[in-house]
C-alpha cells in the first residue's frame, strides 16, 4: 500500500492527531508566553498542558466512543444529556483542581484560578473540545457512507461490465461454430487449424479476459486468430489488411474491447459473392494514445440484421463509458459503400 492510499484509509485518525497537536501547541505557547518580563517555568507549563490535554481527551473520547453512538442509536436527547453530564462534571472538577495544584500549588497566590470565571472558562473550553471531537464522528460517518456508496457503485459497474463482456462470448461462439460447421461440411483441410485457433481464443476469453487489464499483445494475438479464421472461411478471396504502427509491448488495455468492430466488419461487410469486398484494420500506438481503425466495404443486408448488429455496438459503447470514462473517442462513418470505425483510447 502506497503512502497516499494509507493516508486516505486512515484519514480520520490523522485528523484527530492533527487537531490535538495544534491545540497542544497553541495552549503551550499561550501559557509560556513571557508575562511582565518573567521567564516561564517550562517544566510546570509542560505538565499543565499535558494534564489539560489528557483530561480533555478522556471526556471527549468517552463521548466519542460511548455516549454519542448510544444517542445516535436511541435518539433520546434527554437521556444523552443526563448520562453525559455526570462524567463531564467530574472531569471538569478534576481539571480545575488539578490545574490549581500544578500551577499554584494551592497557595491561593494566583487569585484568578480560584474565581468563578476561571471555573466557567475551563468548563466552556472543555465543552467546546468535546463538541468539536463529536463533530469528527459525523465526519467519519460521512466518509464511511461515501466510501460505501462508491463501493456499491463500483460493484454495480463491475457487475454491468461482467454482464456486457459475457454477451460477447455467445456472439463469438455462434459465429465461429457456424464457420467451423461450414468447413467441416465442405471437408476443408483447414478444419483442424480452425479448431486449434479456436482453442487459443477460448483460452484467452475464459482465463485472460477475466482481468481488468490485459497486455495489448494478447489482444492483438486474439484478433489475429480471429482474422485467420475469417480468412480461412473466405478461402483467401477477400483482401484483408492488418497493420500495426508503434511499440506494442508494455501497453495494458481492457480485454475484448476491439473485437465487436472486427466481427461486424466481417459479418456485414464482406462476402464471397461481393467481388469488391475488403477489410482494413490498423492500430497506431504512441506514448499518449491508441488509435484503432476498422474500415470495410458494405454489402446489402436486411433490416433484421441491422437491428441485431446494433446490440453489439451498444454493448461496446457502454463498456467504453465504464472502462474509459473521458478517455475515449469513438467516430463512426457510414457511407454508401464503406463503413469506418475509429476508436481512440487515451493512455
Amino acid at each position: 500500500m502506497n503512502t497516499q492510499a494509507y493516508i486516505q484509509k486512515h484519514r480520520i485518525f490523522f485528523i484527530h492527531i492533527a487537531f490535538w497537536c495544534v491545540y497542544f501547541s497553541f495552549f503551550y505557547y499561550q501559557i509560556t508566553f513571557p508575562k511582565h518580563g518573567q521567564e516561564p517555568d517550562w517544566g510546570k507549563a509542560l505538565l499543565d498542558a499535558t494534564f489539560q490535554i489528557s483530561s480533555m481527551m478522556v471526556i471527549a473520547y468517552l463521548n466519542y466512543f460511548y455516549f454519542l453512538p448510544k444517542f445516535l442509536v436511541h435518539k433520546n436527547i434527554m437521556q444523552y444529556v443526563i448520562t453525559f453530564a455526570i462524567p463531564f462534571v467530574i472531569v471538569v472538577l478534576c481539571l480545575i483542581h488539578g490545574k490549581r495544584w500544578i500551577v499554584d500549588g494551592y497557595t491561593h497566590q494566583m487569585y484568578y484560578m480560584y474565581s468563578t470565571r476561571f471555573s466557567v472558562s475551563v468548563a466552556v473550553i472543555t465543552l467546546f473540545i468535546v463538541v468539536f471531537v463529536a463533530l469528527l464522528k459525523f465526519v467519519e460517518d460521512w466518509f464511511e457512507l461515501e466510501s460505501q456508496k462508491k463501493e456499491l457503485e463500483n460493484e454495480r459497474l463491475m457487475a454491468e461490465l461482467r454482464f456486457l463482456k459475457a454477451q460477447i462470448n455467445p456472439h463469438f461462439l455462434f459465429n465461429t461454430l457456424n464457420n467451423l460447421y461450414y468447413l467441416a461440411f465442405t471437408q476443408s483441410p483447414n478444419t483442424t487449424e480452425v479448431i486449434a485457433k479456436l482453442s487459443q481464443m477460448m483460452r484467452y476469453m475464459i482465463y485472460d479476459s477475466n482481468h481488468t487489464r490485459v497486455p495489448l499483445t494478447k489482444e492483438i494475438e486474439y484478433m489475429e486468430n480471429y482474422i485467420s479464421l475469417e480468412t480461412l472461411r473466405l478461402n483467401n478471396d477477400i483482401p484483408i489488411q492488418f497493420e500495426i504502427q508503434g511499440e506494442r509491448n508494455g501497453i495494458m488495455i481492457v480485454p475484448l474491447i476491439f473485437i465487436t468492430f472486427l466481427e461486424n466488419a466481417f459479418k456485414h461487410g464482406v462476402s464471397n459473392n461481393a467481388p469488391h469486398s475488403y477489410v482494413k484494420i490498423s492500430l497506431t500506438l504512441d506514448a499518449k494514445s491508441i488509435v484503432y481503425r476498422v474500415e470495410n466495404s458494405k454489402i446489402p443486408r436486411n433490416t433484421q440484421h441491422e437491428e441485431k448488429s446494433g446490440i453489439g455496438l451498444q454493448n461496446v459503447k457502454r463498456r467504453l463509458e465504464l472502462s474509459y470514462p473521458n478517455q475515449h473517442d469513438l467516430l463512426i462513418l457510414d457511407d454508401e459503400e464503406t463503413y469506418t470505425v475509429t476508436l481512440t483510447l487515451t493512455r
